[in-house]
């Protein structure tokens, strides 16, 4: 069975996006737009206290008629982080997106230390590659070429 590591791996990048908790929201957006992504893991020494998402800003900023400029990203982050391990098989963290209605799942250290992050995109993408192998691999058996 696959895992949240064989997901890592395939990643054209490991570089995990962060952001302090003191940060302003409106940072924390320009930071999100600049990178093109859709969260940021809230981090303070070496620890991961939370993430800060679009549903954040929308449901916690906006929706509250907060100023982005005086927001700190502390004040309206998710702070009930579901963190999971690079064993964990991947079918897991799917329903885990699935049952919880996430997009993004910081991987970490049994102490969450922050190892990377996978997205619903990631695990997507994971499985249609390896649904195409298996495709291909099936093609070549079929007509002999295997």
């Amino acid at each position: 069975m696959a895992t949240v590591h064989d997901v890592l791996d395939s990643k054209a990048s490991s570089r995990v996006l962060t952001i302090s908790p003191a940060a302003s929201v409106l940072d924390a957006v320009e930071k999100m737009n600049e990178l093109k992504v859709g969260g940021l893991i809230v981090m303070e020494d070496g620890q991961v206290l939370g993430i800060f998402t679009e549903r954040d800003v929308l449901q916690r900023v906006v929706g509250d008629l907060k100023k982005p400029s005086t927001t700190t990203v502390n004040e309206v982050m998710t702070r009930d982080v579901v963190c999971v391990e690079p064993g964990t098989d991947l079918d897991e963290v799917s329903s885990l997106m699935k049952d919880r209605r996430i997009r993004h799942v910081p991987v970490c250290d049994p102490v969450r230390g922050l190892i990377g992050m996978i997205s619903m995109g990631d695990v997507n993408a994971f499985h249609a590659g390896h649904r195409e192998a298996t495709i291909h691999y099936l093609n070549e058996y079929i007509y002999g070429r295997v």
